[in-house]
């Protein structure tokens, strides 16, 4: 899960709605349920959000004990404040907990204070982060269908001209001189060449490879990473290919 992308709801729900696609998506195990689907499970009917809360809670337990199971680096918590965290979560009482975990009520009520002030200053942290790093720059938009979004994405404008004039020949017409291992130079290039293609519009195999034969050489290896990282779909039987 890449906590930079989400915002604080998403990361509480543990997943996100796409109103082009209309789908939701588990930001823990990138599981997807379309909107106007209905499902059947144990003689009972749910919408797609529903079948999302409950994917949630059957598979993971909850948001709140998948973002505790987190190393501490991502966190910042010690085994031991997880294991309040956990107990007062579940509702417990100070004293309930106190006992739970062999400590003073006492030291339970200075935990809450602790957590709450930690709030306080992530909040101040947050703003501090966004106008330091975020409003100076202009970042690249991580295109719609975009799946397991993650640092790959995080690109500047600045990053990707440099990469554009790094690795390709031309742009216009568009000539591709090599087509990069790195992950972020992979998708700046894919999604280049994806906007060479005319939205909306249907193509078959043969006109996607033409088409991409004036790119690049391996056109092959271009078509495949174009669906793979979503750019690009095609129907079951391979005979359609269209941009998303």
């Amino acid at each position: 899960m890449d906590f930079i992308t989400y915002d604080i709801e998403q990361l509480k729900k543990g997943y996100t709605y796409d109103a082009e696609t209309e789908t939701f998506h588990c930001l823990i195990c990138d599981q997807t349920y379309e909107k106007h689907e209905i499902f059947k499970l144990d003689e009972r009917f749910f919408d797609a959000e529903g079948m999302m809360q409950h994917h949630i809670r059957e598979k993971h337990v909850s948001v709140h004990h998948y973002l505790l199971g987190l190393d501490k680096k991502v966190t910042g918590l010690t085994d031991h404040q997880k294991k309040m965290l956990m107990s007062i979560q579940s509702g417990m009482a100070d004293k309930e907990v106190a006992e739970q975990l062999s400590i003073s009520p006492s030291t339970v009520r200075h935990f809450r204070f602790t957590m709450k002030e930690k709030a306080r200053q992530a909040k101040v942290f947050i703003a501090l982060y966004d106008l330091t790093f975020l409003e100076p720059q202009s970042f690249v938009p991580v295109h719609a269908h975009a799946t397991m979004v993650d640092d790959r994405y995080v690109t500047t404008e600045d990053e990707q001209e440099k990469i554009l004039k790094n690795l390709f020949v031309s742009l216009e017409p568009l000539k591709l001189k090599v087509f990069s291992s790195k992950e972020k130079k992979k998708l700046v290039i894919l999604k280049k060449i994806a906007e060479s293609f005319t939205p909306g519009r249907t193509y078959t195999e043969m006109e996607v490879n033409e088409h991409l034969k004036e790119i690049y050489t391996d056109f092959a290896t271009i078509r495949r990473y174009l669906i793979e990282y979503r750019f690009m779909a095609r129907s079951k039987d391979g005979m359609s290919y269209w941009i998303i």
